[in-house]
This record gives C-alpha cells, sequence and structure tokens, in this order.
C-alpha cells in the first residue's frame, strides 16, 4: 500500500476571503503562492465553528462541536474521540504535532506519538463561558478591543516566540525525519499562533506594506443600534463601549495582520525548504481554524457566522488531487476523512466517526451539493447558533435571533437579509427544514448549559489545594542526544548526516 508522508501546515484565524484562488496578489507570499500554484485550492472552506478550541477539534475529528462536546475554548476534547492523527497511527504512521491546538482536558495528544512544544494557551476550564449570566464579560480572557487600539511594530511578542519556536522544532524534525532511523511513513502537523490579533509585527514585514491599497475595510462600520443582535452581542463581549477606534487604528491593525501572513509564510518557507533539501515528499495541506472580520462591518476577530469569521483558506497539494480551483462549500471538518483518504487507510474504519467528507473527489473535478455546516455555542452567544452553507445561499438559526438568509452570489458582503422577503420564502423553508432536521437547538442548549455548569464546578474545586495542570510539558531527553558516553562517536556522526557519507 502507499502511504505518502502528509505535511500540514495550520495557521490561526486567517481570513478565507484573502485567498479566493490562493493568496491575494497583493498579499506578499512567494512561498504560499509556490504552493497555490501546485495545489487544489478551495475558495470556499469554511470552519466547523468559528473560534479556536471547538474549530480545532473538529477539524481533528471531523465532527461538529455539538458531536464532539468542544463547545468553547474551555470544554474538554474528550481522549476517546478518534482524530486523523489516531487514523493514521493505527495505520502505521509516525505521528508529531509542533504548535498550536488548544487541546482542553488531560489528553493532551490525541492521537499524536510524539509533541515539539507546548502549547500558546490553557489546558484547563478557565475560559468557560456561563449561559446562566447572559451579558457577563469575564475580563482576564475575553477579547477587547485593545488588540485594535495597540496594534503595530514589535521585533518580539508572545505569539512570535511561539511560532518562531514553532517553526524551528519542525524543521528540525524534517531534517530528523530525513535520517531515516525511522522506516514508518510520518505525519507532522505544523500549527502556528498567527496572525491571530494582537496586532503585532515585525518591521521587516511591516514595511512590506506601507503602500498597500487594503488597508481599510470595504464595508465601513455598521452603527450598533443597526447591527443585527448576534453582532450587538458580541460588540457588547468585546468592550466597544471603552474604546474609539480611529481610522488609523484600523489601518496599523490591518496592515499588522497581513504583515503576519508574510511572516508566516517566511516560516512556512523554511519548513518547505527542509523538506526539498532533504528531497522528501509528502502531501501538504494549508488550512486556518477560522478568519477575522478585520473591522470589516465594525467587526473583529471571530465567533461570527460573516464571511469574514467563518471562511477560511485551505489548499491541497497531492498527486492523486489535480491543481486548480475548486468553488463548491467544503469544510475542514473534511480534512480528517481526506487525509485518511489520501493515505490509503480503509474509509470502513473512519466514516462511522466522522461526518466530514473526503475532498478527494473535488480533486479529481466531481462536484459536491451537500451543504456545509457550522456552529457557534461560546462566548458572545447567549444560547447556541447554527448556520448552513447550500450553493450561493447561507442560512442562519439561533432560538433567540431572526433567521438570515443571505444570496452570497449577488450579496458577498452580507448586507441584505431576506429571511423575511416574500420571493425567497421557497428557500428559507427549504434549508430551515434541512437545519430543522440536523439540529434541535433546544437540546443543543441544554447540553451546552450542562457541560458549562459541571465545568465551573470542577475548575473550581481544582485549584483549591494543590494545582497539577494539564499544560503540555515537552521532555527533552539531554542525555540521548548530540554525543554521550554511551554512545559510538563514529556512528553518532554517520547516522545523524544526511545524506550519508561515502
Amino acid at each position: 500500500m502507499n502511504q505518502p508522508n502528509i505535511l500540514i501546515f495550520m495557521v490561526d484565524q486567517l481570513n478565507g476571503t484573502l485567498f479566493p484562488d490562493g493568496p491575494a496578489d497583493w498579499l506578499h507570499a512567494p512561498n504560499l503562492k509556490k504552493l497555490a500554484a501546485r495545489s487544489t485550492r478551495f475558495a470556499n472552506c469554511y470552519t466547523a465553528s468559528p473560534l479556536c478550541a471547538p474549530g480545532r477539534a473538529a477539524f481533528m475529528s471531523g465532527q461538529l462541536p455539538s458531536a464532539t462536546g468542544v463547545y468553547d475554548n474551555a470544554a474538554e476534547f474528550a481522549s476517546s474521540i478518534p482524530t486523523y492523527a489516531h487514523h493514521l497511527r493505527r495505520a502505521g504512521y509516525r505521528t508529531c504535532l509542533a504548535g498550536k491546538m488548544h487541546f482542553v482536558g488531560p489528553d493532551q495528544m490525541h492521537g499524536f506519538e510524539e509533541r515539539l512544544t507546548t502549547d500558546i494557551y490553557p489546558a484547563d476550564f478557565g475560559w468557560t463561558p456561563d449561559y446562566r449570566k447572559p451579558g457577563e464579560r469575564i475580563e482576564w480572557w475575553y477579547h477587547n478591543m485593545g488588540s485594535v487600539t495597540g496594534a503595530g511594530v514589535a521585533e518580539i511578542s508572545n505569539q512570535m516566540e511561539f511560532d518562531d519556536e514553532v517553526a524551528y522544532q519542525a524543521t528540525r524534525k524534517i531534517y530528523d525525519l530525513a535520517r531515516g532511523h525511522d522506516d514508518r511513513p510520518w505525519h507532522l502537523t505544523v500549527s502556528f499562533t498567527h496572525p491571530h490579533d494582537p496586532y503585532v509585527a515585525r518591521k521587516k514585514y511591516w514595511d512590506l506594506y506601507e503602500e498597500c491599497d487594503h488597508l481599510m475595510p470595504q464595508i465601513g462600520p455598521i452603527a450598533y443600534a443597526d447591527q443585527d443582535p448576534h453582532s450587538q452581542r458580541i460588540l457588547d463581549a468585546n468592550d466597544r463601549d471603552n474604546f474609539n477606534i480611529s481610522d488609523d487604528d484600523i489601518r496599523r491593525a490591518r496592515r499588522a495582520y497581513f504583515a503576519n501572513i508574510s511572516y508566516l509564510d517566511d516560516k512556512i518557507g523554511e519548513v518547505m525548504e527542509a523538506l526539498e533539501t532533504t528531497r522528501q515528499e509528502a502531501i501538504i495541506l494549508f488550512v486556518s481554524d477560522h478568519g477575522d472580520m478585520l473591522g470589516e462591518r465594525g467587526l473583529w476577530f471571530k465567533m461570527s457566522f460573516f464571511e469574514g469569521s467563518a471562511r477560511v483558506p485551505m489548499m491541497i497539494c497531492a498527486p492523486d488531487m489535480t491543481p486548480g480551483l475548486v468553488t463548491d462549500p467544503v469544510s475542514n471538518i473534511d480534512v480528517c476523512p481526506t487525509l485518511c483518504d489520501l493515505a490509503g487507510v480503509d474509509m470502513s474504519e473512519v466514516n462511522p466517526w466522522t461526518t466530514g467528507q473526503s475532498l478527494w473527489p473535488q480533486g479529481q473535478g466531481q462536484e459536491r451539493t451537500e451543504p456545509v455546516a457550522m456552529e457557534y455555542a461560546a462566548e458572545g452567544s447567549y444560547t447556541p447558533m447554527v448556520c448552513l452553507r447550500y450553493g450561493k445561499w447561507k442560512y442562519t438559526r439561533c432560538a433567540l435571533d431572526p433567521d438570515q438568509l443571505f444570496d452570497l452570489e449577488t450579496d458577498p458582503h452580507e448586507l441584505t437579509n431576506l429571511a423575511e422577503v416574500p420571493a425567497h420564502q421557497g428557500t428559507r423553508s427549504q434549508l430551515q427544514a434541512k437545519s430543522q432536521a440536523r439540529w434541535d437547538l433546544a437540546h443543543f442548549d441544554a447540553d451546552v448549559r450542562t457541560s458549562q455548569a459541571r465545568r465551573w464546578v470542577v475548575y473550581e474545586a481544582l485549584r483549591q489545594g494543590g494545582y497539577y495542570p494539564w499544560d503540555y510539558q515537552p521532555l527533552q531527553k539531554a542525555s540521548e542526544r548530540y554525543m554521550r558516553n554511551h554512545m559510538d562517536l563514529n556512528s553518532v556522526e554517520e547516522n545523524q548526516r544526511f545524506p550519508r557519507g561515502e
């Protein structure tokens, strides 16, 4: 059986509208553009949930948050849920993670045999929202607009330190894999935290966008009273009243965001160069967990089903998939079955545990017509919201809010809600029926509330007395590195060299 190596590049909060067919022409991203030319590019890929932990758990498992129970950034990802790392490892792969995956709970591996870094965010229940307290802002971890007003240049930051390490460890691992000490096929996930806010960038990348024509949003701020109810809740959660956002703030924040795409491009280029110079071949997948509104409509960050937040880039470079653009809507929950399909894993062993679909057929030019589903049940919401992207339509339903229906072909900026327009009631009824068949919102709400309430009890208890954190602690066995006296010097020098000496 052919078992190709697999390399995933995952980034955080990258707006998919900036990747209409690979990176937009004006982005300084030569490595991603080079990859795009070799890849099947998915113009309309959506997150399963526009927030880090639920989006990533869905990406790894191929299941929506209502199935995984990972509703928010502090919900446990159960160790019994199969992920692509489990499926690949079971099929004989060596599996490795470098970087962020926002695993919450005591299992910090989820099928990976090796993990090269810790995570950038906490692994416990401290970030649990509480539907029993609608409107509550938890000051010490909720987003606020300080990320926008504080945007600018820095040569080092918390996030840069993390991503510098991720790239370094991933590059080292690529070189190590080339040594051939393990004859298994390998899978490496390299997961960065940029371009996630705060919007702070190194000057060398900041300078690339001095004359950029895209520093202001296409759709300016919408008055609070004219926003839909969920967008109002997001603005409240982001503490909008305590910040005065100027046009200069907006330009600086967007400039830094674009600069950090170029920073990521360099980091991805470092890993790709190691792959190429060691003459290793691999399927390569590039994806994000969710997007960023970037000031469109006056909204920032994610937590919304609007395109800037919910749409993500995805590109797959694989021998069995034809390079080119796919416009059919797809989801990042499709990654798990796609990787298994491309790796030759028996899909009868995968399909019972995922609702995603392999994207291999789209890479062969086949059409896809099934709806793409999204869910949101975290901060800024008071009860779960659900969404379907079906052809050109996007339909959103929430027990608290009026329905939303957008025609993305004629209204790509989602400015005209057609849910109450008489001419579109047939479409609304059709999508409403599909949504109701998929989701029982009252049951979904009850599950989320139960999960939140339990976690508040557990978190407060575990913070009393001795505290043992769940954060992953990377272990380096110094006595097995470089040269030690239980090793043969000549063997060490020869075995650790690539290519081998004559």
